[in-house]
Order: structure tokens, then C-alpha cells, then sequence
């Protein structure tokens, strides 16, 4: 191993252990690959990362910038964590109501067209039904009609049936058949 360390590095290796060490799960993970991977590139074995740590705790490389000496923020990753989360959250819940909105909409969709089905069979049925009423009403009066020449021509048969008997018998006349009794 090398005697110095070359803080650009170290810096490289603080930011990856602070990724996997994230609370997000996927920059955790896929920092920790890229650790792995860069292990694998230079050929660091876990043993000789773990002597690098145990190099580094007791002699800590001078700091190259005064900026780590400015006081930290308290913790403003973790309100900006929290509101990234809420904000996950109130997506979620917006993404469910506009599936369930979605899916309201398409039943509603549903009946309005069930719906139209029937009116249209029910303007079907009374269409049909006013054509019927429409033919028997036509048929009523020719009935009546019907009824009156039947009953005319009735009268005028049965009229002249007696008309014609009257003409025919003549008024002293007996029937010889009759008589002979």
C-alpha cells in the first residue's frame, strides 16, 4: 500500500461511503456498485480497505480547503428527505385518485351508454306501440262502417223480403191446401 493518500481519492471514497450509507435505496446500492466495481478495477481487496480505514482514523489527512471548517447546516438533508418523501407520498395518493377517478370515469361511461341503449329500445317500443294505436283507431270507424252497412243492408233484405211476400199473396185468395181438411 501507498504511503500517501491522494485526497482527491479519499474525497471519491467519503462520497461513495456516504451514498451507501444513504438513506435512499437505490443511490445506496448503486453506489455500492460502483465501490465494488472500482475495487475490482484496482485490485483492492476488503482486507486492504479495511488497513485504509484503520490508516486513516488515527492520522487523518490535512484538510486541503478551510471549508470543512465552516459550521454545518443541521441536518438539512434530512428535512429536504422528508419533504422528498412527502412529496412521494402526496404523489402516490395522486396517482391512485386519478386511477380510481379513472375508473369511475369509465363506469360511469358505462351506464350513460347502458342508458342510451335503453332509451333508444324504449323509443323503439313507443314508436311501435303508437303505430298500433294509430291502426286501431284508423280500424274503429271503418268497423262502425262495416257494422252500419251490414245492418243497413239487414233491414233493406229483411224490407224487402216482406215487401215482396205482400206483393205476391193477394187478399181473398186461400190456400186450396188449406180447405181440404
Amino acid at each position: 500500500m501507498r504511503e500517501q493518500i491522494d485526497p482527491k481519492e479519499l474525497k471519491t471514497l467519503g462520497d461513495i461511503l456516504a451514498l451507501v450509507l444513504d438513506d435512499q435505496p437505490g443511490q445506496a446500492a448503486g453506489a455500492l456498485e460502483k465501490a465494488r466495481a472500482r475495487a475490482r478495477a484496482n485490485s483492492v481487496t476488503a482486507g486492504a480497505l479495511k488497513n485504509l480505514f484503520v490508516a486513516i482514523a488515527p492520522n487523518p489527512p490535512p484538510a486541503a480547503k478551510p471549508a470543512a471548517s465552516r459550521p454545518r447546516a443541521p441536518r438539512a438533508g434530512s428535512a429536504a428527505a422528508s419533504e422528498a418523501q412527502a412529496a412521494r407520498a402526496r404523489i402516490s395518493q395522486l396517482t391512485a385518485d386519478v386511477n380510481r377517478l379513472d375508473l369511475d370515469l369509465r363506469g360511469a361511461s358505462a351506464r350513460i351508454e347502458a342508458l342510451r341503449s335503453e332509451l333508444h329500445l324504449t323509443r323503439q317500443a313507443r314508436a311501435e306501440a303508437q303505430a298500433a294505436l294509430a291502426a286501431t283507431r284508423s280500424l274503429a270507424p271503418r268497423k262502425l262502417l262495416l257494422a252500419m252497412v251490414a245492418l243497413c243492408g239487414l233491414l233493406i233484405g229483411v224490407a224487402g223480403t216482406s215487401a215482396v211476400m205482400l206483393s205476391t199473396t193477394r187478399p181473398g185468395y186461400s190456400d186450396p191446401s188449406s180447405t181440404l181438411q
